[in-house]
């Protein structure tokens, strides 16, 4: 097997069944991206479920998860019919998508400057620099047509419209051909386009040296800031549409753009931002998002969840899907610009666009909603930035004409760069969205209130002991391995999930037990033992707890062990092997920190029952990122556990946001709770209600120990 030997328990005869068990270490520093070893199980793993697929538990789970989701949307869509429901329907769907990305920041002066002139034939590009936030500026280009002359203030009618150009997840972004292509299409066709630099992308690198060198951009460096953003109640969203927003103020204040006739086109994450900021701002007249409108179905089922901005919480929870960006200010015209062999399915964007044309049509409006589909793959193909241009003259100049791109000289980036240094982090006094992101922190640290475990539950999602399934699972024959006895078990904590485990203490069987000396008592204190990467990655561990006088039940939480996603990657390994299932589930309003607490929280029950009926409460011991889980089982059900005992745990929330950089901590996110409550304040709650908490090797939000 390829140097990875597996031995498999279930059901079989383990009578002279030689096991070999092999510690595995903790991940306690960060490790390159192409390290074989991250979320791999250990190299002898001990099975105890049967057959193949054990990886994909939670994604299954998931997905039937997903599918109740979709299916009660897609019923009130059908019975959502009067013009009432609708526009109520949407206005809650804006305010739960405002609240979920965190807001909307108040705007601030643009402090906008002209940088520099190039010419090109037929056009003109200006070079803009503007702070969509004090000392956090945006880079963008504005291509003009050459005859356009900057009119009187009561020169209206000589205005003309202006057409906002997100970029996609190109490290070029403005400079990208494709981008400045599509913009000086619209100005070659008597309209301006301002095409921007998203963060971390062209000369918005967020994370740089001295010398303007990066590692990170585009979809690492969105989900490097995005894990930060989830904790503060935020999302990576919210600085791109705040970015597009103020690039939309720009556009308004210049005389020559008549500011009633804005439009918006982009393409990928810049189709994102085009349904996004379509859906949110009442200006924008005319939108065109490209290779970006699918349903969320047809993409969590085939490439999986995408970039964080792409990723509102809870938004599945509440019935908002692609459809919804489109339909949310119908009337507004839309045209939806597909590719057949995009990675964003296909089948998806007509799912999307018929759901939309149909309501569209019931409103009595079938011709402001339109598509058009290139026969190709992912990307801004000229018939798409075709059409685009189309559909804005259409809309903005009222010409519905053919419009041909011709052959385009586009700047280079040298000509293009706005910045004297290349890029806006060199700028003095320069804020990035770390620094956001801190000063965000500081007033949601500011403001907390009383600690209170009701809270905690509700962010996390922990349900209430007598609402979690109690269902027993299967018991298998136990064996020995040097002086330790363990029985095999799994066991239901809900429908879909089974948690494989490993027990020392005997079940009701006519086995003979051999126990180590100084055999615990009835009552002795029994243990939960909890590893993030499984069961039987420490096995001596386990041994040393219960040649200590103590038994002890060993469990994979849901996602570890036998039930890893193993290929689950998402975009880069520092995300965790699991990250597409960790963005699905966050998409569904459910985090894996409330989850794998049930667990925990359904075992402990099971662990403490005495046989003589009574409860008795259990040690949990608990390894790696699992701490965060286990933190919070104790602090909304103290009364469960006597000690809770963490092993090289990240040692606050607060320090992940510190360090802008993390590792395998996307697993460990609860939305917005840095607004209520941090780590440490779990572990105060927890001794306050009578519980001892000992912590070794408490590391940093790389896995470096503190």
């Amino acid at each position: 097997m390829s140097g990875r030997q597996r031995f498999n328990v279930a059901g079989t005869t383990l009578a002279g069944f030689l096991l070999t068990a092999l510690a595995f270490a903790v991940a306690t520093s960060s490790q390159a991206d192409d390290d074989p070893q991250d979320g791999q199980p250990p190299d002898a793993e001990i099975r105890v479920l049967k057959g193949d697929g054990h990886g994909q538990m939670m994604q299954r789970y998931l997905f039937a998860e997903l599918d109740r989701a979709s299916g009660r949307r897609d019923k009130a869509f059908k019975e959502r019919t009067a013009r009432v429901a609708i526009d109520a329907h949407h206005a809650d769907l804006r305010r739960r998508f405002v609240d979920a990305i965190g807001g909307l920041t108040p705007r601030t002066p643009l402090n906008a400057q002209v940088t520099g002139t190039v010419r090109r034939d037929g056009f003109v590009v200006e070079k803009i620099l503007f702070e969509s936030r004090p000392n956090h500026h945006v880079t963008a280009a504005l291509f003009l047509p050459e005859s356009s002359a900057r009119p009187d203030a009561e020169d209206s009618k000589r205005r003309i419209p202006g057409v906002l150009i997100p970029c996609g997840h190109a490290e070029l972004a403005k400079a990208d051909p494709k981008y400045q292509r599509a913009a000086a299409l619209l100005a070659l066709n008597g309209m301006a386009a301002l095409v921007f630099d998203p963060i971390d992308q062209g000369e918005r690198m967020q994370l740089i040296d001295g010398a303007g060198n990066y590692e990170f951009w585009g979809t690492k460096g969105h989900l490097t800031v995005g894990i930060g953003c989830i904790l503060l109640g935020s999302n990576t969203a919210e600085f791109m549409i705040h970015d597009g927003m103020r690039a939309i103020d720009y556009l308004q204040s210049r005389p020559e753009i008549d500011p009633e006739r804005i439009g918006c086109m982009g393409n990928s994450g810049g189709g994102t931002q085009t349904a996004y900021l379509a859906a949110l701002d009442d200006r924008i007249k005319a939108a065109a998002p490209s290779c970006y409108i699918t349903s969320f179905p047809r993409l969590l089922k085939s490439r999986g969840g995408q970039d964080s901005e792409q990723t509102i919480y809870a938004q599945l929870a509440w019935g908002m899907d692609h459809a919804d960006y489109l339909t949310m200010r119908v009337p507004t015209p839309q045209l939806v610009c597909a590719a057949t062999g995009d990675f964003f399915d296909i089948r998806g964007t007509w799912d999307s666009f018929r759901q939309a044309k149909r309501l569209y049509s019931r409103l009595g409006h079938a011709e402001r909603i339109a598509i058009v589909e290139h026969d190709g793959p992912h990307g801004y193909a000229k018939p798409l930035r075709e059409a685009s241009a189309r559909w804005m003259a259409r809309w903005l100049l009222g010409e519905d004409r053919a419009i041909v791109e011709p052959e385009i000289e586009v700047l280079t980036p040298e000509e293009i760069q706005v910045t004297a240094r290349g890029q806006v982090m060199l700028l003095a006094g320069e804020r990035s969205v770390y620094d956001l992101n801190d000063e965000r922190l500081a007033r949601l640290e500011k403001a907390r209130g009383e600690f209170d475990a009701g809270r905690v539950r509700a962010l996390a999602g922990i349900r209430r002991l007598r609402l979690l399934t109690q269902g027993d699972g299967m018991r298998h024959l136990a064996f020995e391995r040097d002086g330790l006895t363990l029985r095999p078990r799994t066991f239901a904590t809900e429908k879909g999930i089974q948690l494989p485990m490993l027990t020392t203490f005997p079940g009701p069987s006519d086995l003979k037990v051999i126990r180590a000396p100084g055999s615990p008592a009835e009552d002795a204190t029994r243990v939960l033992f909890v590893h993030q990467d499984g069961k039987s990655a420490d096995l001596e561990a386990i041994r040393r707890i219960y040649q200590s006088g103590h038994d002890v039940m060993a469990v994979d939480l849901r996602g570890t062990g036998e039930t890893l996603q193993k290929n689950g990657f998402f975009y880069a390994r520092r995300f965790g092997s699991d990250g597409l299932d960790v963005i699905m589930a966050y998409l569904l309003g459910k985090s894996y920190v409330g989850m794998r607490a049930e667990d925990i929280l359904v075992c402990a029950q099971e662990l403490n029952r005495r046989r003589d009926g009574a409860m008795q409460p259990v040690r949990l011991v608990a390894h790696g990122h699992v701490t965060v889980p286990a933190l919070h089982a104790a602090a909304v059900e103290p009364q469960l556990f006597t000690e809770v005992e963490l092993h090289g745990g990240l040692v606050s929330w607060a320090k992940l946001i510190e360090q802008r950089v993390s590792y395998r901590q996307l697993v460990n996110h609860v939305h917005g709770a840095l607004a209520h409550y941090d780590l440490p304040d779990l572990v105060a709650a927890i001794r306050a209600a009578g519980v001892k908490v000992t912590i070794h090797g408490a590391t940093d939000a790389l896995g470096q120990p503190l």
